[in-house]
């Protein structure tokens, strides 16, 4: 995706300049440089266990990182972010940059990183170890290189993203600080793509409740599960538009007690998705009236009232659409075209880069760099082959947004 894209002469004229920076130069080897050790790196964060609502070990692990980084004010906040400040000469806009700490695994998972044929094996050693090891190779490119910017870059590792986390690390950080002009999130590996749209969501359990009973004896009364089924056919024939994307499932289903007995309570995981945050809308209305009208049709079956659904919102991602042609986007572009990355636009897609965006803050994912395969799963792979040029183009966007002393003016505008 972005074929026949452009970016402005403006955003072309900071890459010229940049391009033939002596310092900027410098951080570009270093991240070259540095690639050994930004991949044991990432193997030793990968080593540090941090399942969903579990992430203080990781979060003191890599917060030790990011203090011998040399970043200043470096803190961990009330919801278990952490993150630090490489300042700039006060003049400029305010960049925050996170990869997320936690993974999708449980407490106890076999996180050990085994190596074979190149490549790196152990569940989140791509999602997203890779995040939080490229933003430390990027600091230290900054350090070493002496680059002085002219606003501040905000680095950072936030709790929250995976599953029913609802980007609550995310959400805490925007809370605190008002005063962000940008945000990138690091996520994924592909170091071609640039995510500016984002898919909202919200997840729900539903739960059904009834009088129970034998199957036999109390024949006759209604059920929970029968309720819970009526529902499911009903949302499984909602008619969605492909076009802004929007979909839906009922990800997992639990009830009953045994199979003679009529059903006192049955629940299920309702996932709704959409690009457009007026169609997740219009989705979630009819979607919610409909689980009324299944407990409604339960009661009525068997003339009775006793059936009826709980229903608990236990995740809310906001959708966020925005212009391909904001600086924030034209940066990254022109910044995968500096350091030999084709780059190319990514579907809209569900991280923490939603947040912001729905408050209007221009906000992109980039990617660690590298090759990834079998995601969430045990399996987890990820080969290392030329990985910093992921770290490359994510160092040379961030000095286009914030402007680099004496060489080039921030592209990124202070919100006030």
């Amino acid at each position: 995706m972005g074929e026949g894209y452009k970016v402005s002469e403006a955003v072309q004229k900071v890459y010229g300049q940049l391009s033939t920076d002596a310092t900027v130069k410098a951080g570009i080897e270093v991240l070259a440089a540095d690639h050994t050790d930004t991949i044991a790196e990432q193997i030793a964060i990968n080593q540090v266990e941090a399942p969903p609502f579990q992430e203080s070990e990781r979060a003191g692990f890599y917060m030790a990182k990011l203090q011998e980084s040399g970043l200043s004010d470096v803190r961990q906040d009330a919801e278990g972010n952490v993150y630090g400040v490489f300042r700039g000469n006060g003049n400029g806009p305010r960049l925050f940059v996170s990869a997320h700490l936690d993974t999708v695994f449980a407490a106890g998972t076999d996180v050990m990183v085994k190596e074979k044929d190149g490549k790196l094996f152990a569940p989140g050693i791509a999602d997203n170890a890779r995040g939080l090891a490229a933003i430390l190779s990027v600091i230290r490119a900054l350090r070493r290189s002496g680059v002085q910017t002219v606003g501040d870059i905000v680095f950072g590792g936030n709790v929250g993203e995976e599953g029913l986390g609802d980007l609550r690390g995310i959400k805490a950080f925007f809370r605190e600080n008002t005063n962000v002009d940008g945000y990138i999130t690091v996520d994924g590996v592909k170091e071609q793509i640039i995510t500016y749209l984002a898919t909202g969501s919200r997840r729900y359990e539903i739960t059904y409740r009834g009088p129970g009973g034998h199957s036999w004896n109390a024949f006759g009364l209604p059920s929970a599960i029968h309720a819970l089924g009526r529902a499911i056919a009903k949302i499984g024939d909602v008619q969605t538009p492909s076009q802004p994307k929007t979909t839906f499932t009922v990800g997992t289903i639990t009830g009953g007690t045994s199979v003679n007995s009529i059903a006192a309570d049955a629940s299920m995981l309702l996932d709704l998705r959409s690009a457009s945050e007026a169609e997740l809308k219009k989705l979630e209305t009819e979607v919610l009236a409909l689980l009324q009208v299944a407990a409604d049709e339960e009661n009525a079956r068997w003339g009775s009232n006793a059936i009826r659904v709980e229903i608990k919102l236990v995740g809310d991602r906001p959708a966020g659409q925005q212009s391909p042609d904001l600086p924030i986007v034209q940066a990254a572009w022109a910044a995968s075209e500096a350091v030999a990355v084709p780059p190319e636009f990514g579907p809209a897609s569900s991280t923490d880069a939603n947040l912001p965006m729905s408050l209007g803050i221009p906000a992109i994912r980039l990617c660690g760099g590298g090759a990834e395969g079998n995601n969430h799963s045990l399996d987890e792979w990820y080969d290392p082959a030329n990985a910093y040029r992921g770290p490359q183009k994510i160092f040379l966007t961030l000095l286009g947004l914030v402007g680099v002393a004496g060489v080039s003016q921030p592209l990124l505008e202070k919100r006030g």
